[in-house]
């Protein structure tokens, strides 16, 4: 049985598409900045592209001179919490969590609690690791 060569050729051009998308290589990560303000404080959240292990995030902070920063990775659909990570004073205003793990991709909520003088704060920044 002879196959008609249009249906050969359809079959070529959708294997062709499949192999391409699947070998395209994926957009490279980018690293993320936000900023929410709770109370007195408005913080401002950065990451470096995130990847699967261990994060730093950046943490600067304007209004009252807090006392400690700390960050706690969440991801709700998985049911993942992880203990909150102490960031440590880099400069005035500004802290560093190191070490931060995230062991699967996904969708992350980033809390990040604030204590001093105004009181205590808490902003929550998504974060997409892939």
């Amino acid at each position: 049985m002879k196959r008609p060569p249009a249906l050969i050729a359809v079959v070529v051009l959708v294997v062709a598409a499949g192999a391409a998308w699947l070998l395209w290589p994926a957009g490279a990560a980018k690293a993320t900045t936000q900023q929410a303000v709770s109370g007195p404080y408005t913080v401002q959240f950065s990451a470096d592209p995130p990847r699967l292990g261990g994060n730093t995030f950046a943490v600067a902070v304007t209004g009252p001179a807090p006392d400690s920063v700390t960050v706690e990775p969440v991801m709700a659909q998985m049911g993942h919490a992880f203990a909150p990570v102490l960031a440590v004073p880099d400069g005035p205003g500004r802290f560093r969590a190191t070490g931060v793990g995230l062991p699967m991709s996904g969708q992350w909520e980033i809390s990040v609690s604030v204590h001093g003088p105004g009181g205590p704060a808490q902003v929550v920044f998504p974060l997409l690791v892939r």
